[in-house]
Parts: structure tokens; sequence; C-alpha cells
């Protein structure tokens, strides 16, 4: 199970260390009645349960461990715009819905900036998001592509020329790129806890280690965990990769149309403040362009927080940290004296087309998954779309549900292999 997989990677988190969590929430136990039942109380989820109660529906929401234990709690912290694939999407919708899909991503940026603002979310964020290449080919594809999303989309960046480049990073590794001040960085567990507490002060009723086993669908459907049932008119699904790992399996259907695979992130001990920023101009996330990233960023106690090693298999990478270490050296070779107290990493769901995966099993049971390392701001925007379409405003959650996906290949026994090899072809391509 990918859960067993999983258990160490949250043992030595930084984003677990630099918060106080609340009390913990209470199991499920009996039986309860609600209009909406959610699965997963991670960013999707409790943006559903936030919109769904401005909308006047009672809410239950079930945990299987702890708010933002999953990947709404670990992640690199970018709130980006666009899809992973935006190309996928435009080649199944046109061009007219395919900027209408793109839209939803802007927004979703003005919506977690919203929350953070209306709900007093104190979770470090900074504006400002820097795509780099590594060599003059890939700063030729980045040009272009950039070129292309402000004349088709109408999304402007601002160019990062090769004499420029040590202005915005001190890092020699980097030949250009574009730099994006709508987009930006954050504490994911700190903004992941805040929407659970605005959640909560709003009425919904948030249930902890209280993991879904079935769900039984019909006219109203009962959502049962080892200890009790939910009845409800609907249920919204956002258990992305942790959704059939409890009993038996609650939406077998969509489990294939995503795999799990595992990132890993380290963050350095604290410098002093002025050594921090000079690193980063205005303190920006950083992602370079090879198909196996690297992506950093500086925190708000004055660490750099490397991440980039994935991994298809589901195995970690031994030497986590050291081996994560060497990747940022290779970026920032000015850090070598620094410790690395932290490495954790965990599972996040990607699709086919990479692009995000929202639907219906039932006419009244909604699922979101498939965000594939773009989830931080789209994740608030599934939630909302979701709520929307429960009270009867369909258009937008209808449209990205047009996306057409299929199952990885191969079965759980061979699609693993195969996505290893496929990724060991990337890696090579990125060398060359």
């Amino acid at each position: 199970m990918l859960l067993k997989r999983d258990e160490k990677l949250t043992e030595n988190s930084y984003y677990e260390a630099s918060v106080r969590r609340p009390a913990p929430l209470p199991a499920l136990a009996g039986r309860m009645t609600a209009d909406v039942c959610v699965i997963g109380a991670g960013l999707a989820g409790l943006s559903a349960a936030l919109e769904l109660r401005a909308r006047g529906l009672s809410v239950v929401v079930l945990e299987a461990q702890t708010a933002g234990w999953g990947a709404s709690g670990r992640n690199g912290g970018q709130a980006i715009v666009g899809y992973a694939s935006d190309e996928s999407i435009e080649a199944q919708f046109g061009l007219d819905d395919a900027r209408t899909a793109w839209q939803v991503t802007v927004d979703a940026l003005d919506l977690l900036r919203e929350r953070i603002a209306t709900h007093e979310i104190d979770c470090d964020f900074v504006s400002g998001y820097l795509s780099l290449a590594v060599n003059a080919k890939k700063a030729a594809e980045l040009v272009k592509s950039t070129a292309e999303l402000e004349r088709r989309y109408g999304y402007a960046m601002q160019t990062v020329a090769p004499d420029q480049v040590g202005e915005w990073i001190a890092s020699e590794r980097f030949h250009s790129g574009v730099f994006d001040p709508r987009s930006g960085h954050l504490h994911p567990l700190k903004y992941c806890l805040g929407l659970a507490r605005a959640a909560r002060e709003a009425g919904a009723q948030i249930f902890e280690h209280s993991p879904v086993v079935q769900v039984e669908r019909g006219v109203r459907p009962v959502v049962r965990t080892s200890q009790g049932e939910v009845a409800c008119d609907f249920v919204v699904m956002a258990g992305n990769v942790y959704l059939n790992e409890y009993g038996k399996a609650v939406a077998p259907e969509i489990g294939a149309r995503i795999m799990p695979v595992g990132t890993y992130i380290i963050a350095t001990e604290p410098m002093e403040a002025g050594r921090a920023e000079a690193l980063i101009r205005q303190r920006a996330a950083v992602c370079d362009t090879n198909f196996v990233l690297d992506y950093f960023r500086p925190t708000a106690d004055h660490r750099m927080l490397f991440g980039g090693r994935v991994s298809y298999s589901g195995a970690t990478p031994m030497n986590l940290a050291g081996s994560m270490r060497q990747r940022m050296l290779a970026v920032f070779p000015q850090l070598s004296d620094l410790a690395v107290p932290h490495a954790w990493g965990g599972f996040v769901d990607i699709t086919m087309n990479r692009g995000p995966d929202f639907g219906r099993v039932d006419s009244n049971i909604y699922y979101l998954q498939g965000f594939s390392g773009h989830g931080l701001a789209l994740t608030g925007m599934a939630g909302q779309l979701a709520a929307e379409a429960i009270a009867g405003q369909a258009g937008r959650f209808d449209l990205l549900a047009r996306l057409r996906h299929h199952a990885f290949p191969g079965g759980p026994a061979m699609r693993t292999p195969a996505l290893v090899l496929g990724m060991l072809y990337h890696r090579i391509r990125d060398l060359l």
C-alpha cells in the first residue's frame, strides 16, 4: 500500500516543525447527516467545505489522518499560474475554451490571496516566480513558449536576459529566464491549517483519524468509516492518491487515472537575513525548465528550501538529505557551510496528460484529483468549482470535467516500471 511507503516521509518535515497544530479533532463516531460529505481535509476538500458553507449547506469533512497531512501540507509551496501541460488542454478544447480554462488558474491565484486576507491566514505569502533555463537551447524554448502564452492567452511575463540573470539570482547555473509577478510562494501547511480553521468557524464539522472505507451510492449516499457513517445528498471526494488506500475501494474506477509520484525537499538551517536576501531577488520562488526539474525558494526564517528529486517507483532515494544537498550546491555552492536539518517528501498525483481530473462518478458524487504538481492554487479553485456545481452553477466545473483521461498502461503491476523507464529517457534528454 502507498501508506506503508509514506510513513517515514513526514517525520522530518520543516513545515511540521515550524507550525503549532491545534488540538486534535475527534474521529467520527455514530451516524450523522449532512447536505454534503467531503472526503479529505487537504486544500481541495477544505476549500470545498468553505465554499459550501458560504452557500448555506451543512458539511461534514472526513480526514483519514490530520488536516494537511498529505501533499497539501508537504509540497514545495509554489503557487503557480497555469497547468502542468497547457498544450494538452488546448489540443482537446480548442483555443476559446482553453482560454477559459487558463483564466480559471489566474482566478485561482486571486482566490488564494483573497482567502489569506479574508481569513487572516499567516502563511508567509510572497509574490514572484522565476522560471530559469539552464542553457541556450532551453532558453530559446522558454522564450518561444512565453511569447505564445502572451499571444494566445494574454498573460505577460517579464523577460530576464542572459546579461540580467545575475541581478535576479546569485547562481552561475542559469542562462536566462522569465519572471511572473502574479505567481508566488507560501508555507503550505500554515495555509492549509488556516483554511481548516476558517472552515470550522464557518460551521463545517471536521473529523480527523476517520478514514473512509466505503461510499454507498444512491439517491442519498452513505459515507462509511470504521466507526461511523454520514448520510448526505452529495459527496465531494478529495482524497487524491490516498482515496482508495483504506479498507474497501471508495472509487476504484478513477484510481487508475492518476499515478502517485514521490517528490522530495530539504531545508537548510537559517542564515543571516542579508545573506538569504542576496540569493534571490525579491525573495521569489524559482524553478528550472528541465523535465526533471529543481525548484527552490527562501523561507520566512531565512532558510533555503530546495526540492527536485522525484520517484516514480515509490521508493525513497537513499541518503535523501545528502543527495538533495548536492543538487542544491550545484545551484548555490556558496551554501556549502549550511547544515540540512530537514529532509522530507510525499506523493503528488499526476495524470497521463498532466491535466487536472475533475468529474462525477455518479450524479451526486464529485471528485477532484490529478493536480499534477500545480495544485497549491488550483486546489482552492477546484473546491470552489465543486461547490458551484452542487449549488447548480456547473459551467466551469463541467468545462474542466470535459478533459479526457486515460488509465496508466500496464495496470498496477506494470505502470510503475513503465514510468521509471520514461523518466530515465527524459533525464537523458535534460543532460543532452
